[in-house]
């Protein structure tokens, strides 16, 4: 039997409790009951259990390094889009973090409080707060005092005892406070999560698969370029690849997207500078056979030209970042309306291909010449 007191109360525990002066370095959650308040609960440690791709290692690292030089807390933000590496950057760092003798502690739900109760764990520790733009957004129901975000504001500052790493992972910036963003006073980090490069697609895709499919694995390089693929998608793209299917026939099959009514901005580039538009065009990427007529229209709004052309002939240029169709490839005819004088002029102007850029996710800007 152990008795504890806290002033006057005394409470009895059985002789498995045990009295630290500082957390240990474990992996805990943030947990609450009415009854008793807050607590922490040991749960396994973060471990990164597959090869981390890109310059992440380096990245925790640097993290490290400043948190041990800076005299107050540290802020990282850990942004992009969902499956594209945060949480694995996120349990790196965790995993450095225990290695390093710092105590990790996950912060999963917004819980009234919860600033003053973090506020008094008075040691150097790590607080992970995992898709902090949803667990503490401002519409959330359980809280009644406005946006949950900035009851936080004075703890991310650092006014208490023990210096703290704050890392915090989200999925859209627009739901951050707006003293959160660009506040480097605050938070000092942060790093901007991309989709996979070729480079790293082609490196992923090796790792996971043998020699024999680096043609699919350039197809799947290509595909990349037109849809936005983070590894989740890889992930599952290699498993299909490993049964010994066509990479054409997985795509179609898995939960990705729906690439029969993908939606392209083309633009049509002459060697004089000239661009030719059209906008939100649905193209079947897999379509062998069929061509794609579409109609090209000038800055003034003036249907110029329709351009024919085959979706399998467009080629990825990395250089340009963008797929192109060659000029060889494509087949223009002019609108009668504007007469022969003007369709003699514009095949003068040879293109030197046709750029088809998705606009939507990726948010790729018109090639330019």
């Amino acid at each position: 039997m152990k008795a504890i007191s806290i002033g006057k109360r005394y409470e009895i525990y059985d002789d498995s409790l045990k009295a630290y002066d500082r957390l240990p370095a474990k992996t805990y959650t943030v947990r609450f009951e009415k009854m008793s308040g807050f607590f922490l609960e040991v749960r396994s440690d973060l471990a990164v259990k597959e090869k981390v791709y890109g310059i992440h290692p380096e990245k925790a690292g640097k993290v490290f390094q400043a948190f041990t030089r800076f005299e107050r807390n540290l802020g990282v933000i850990l942004s992009g889009d969902k499956g594209i590496g945060k949480s694995l950057f996120a349990r790196l760092l965790s995993s450095k973090a225990v290695e390093e003798g710092y105590p990790v502690i996950i912060i999963d739900q917004f819980i009234p409080g919860i600033a003053s109760y973090i506020e008094s764990i008075e040691q150097e520790a790590v607080f992970l707060f995992d898709e902090f733009d949803k667990t503490f957004g401002s519409s959330n129901p359980k809280d009644n005092s406005g946006d949950p975000q900035s009851g936080l504001l004075s703890l991310f500052d650092g006014t208490s005892q023990g210096k703290k790493l704050f890392i915090i992972t989200c999925n859209s910036l627009r739901r951050l406070n707006d003293f959160l963003v660009n506040r480097p006073g605050r938070f000092h980090y942060h790093f901007r999560f991309e989709y996979p490069s070729s480079e790293e697609i082609m490196e992923y895709l090796t790792d996971k698969l043998g020699p024999q499919y680096i043609g699919e694995i350039q197809k799947v390089i290509l595909f990349s370029r037109k849809v936005a693929l983070n590894f989740d998608c890889l992930r599952a793209i290699a498993f299909e690849l490993s049964m010994g299917g066509s990479f054409e026939t997985a795509i179609q099959d898995l939960n990705i997207i729906n690439t029969r009514e993908t939606v392209y901005d083309i633009s049509l580039h002459f060697n004089d500078g000239t661009v030719l538009r059209a906008r939100n065009c649905q193209l079947d990427m897999f379509d062998e056979e069929d061509k794609e007529i579409v109609e090209l229209y000038d800055e003034k709004g003036r249907n110029l030209v329709t351009v024919e052309f085959k979706m399998s002939a467009c080629v990825y240029d990395p250089a340009k970042q963008a797929t192109v169709l060659p000029a060889d490839s494509i087949t223009l005819d002019y609108n009668e309306y504007y007469g022969e004088a003007v369709w003699e002029e514009t095949k003068k102007l040879i293109p030197e291909y046709l750029s088809i850029v998705r606009a939507a996710e990726r948010k790729i800007h018109y090639l330019t010449v």
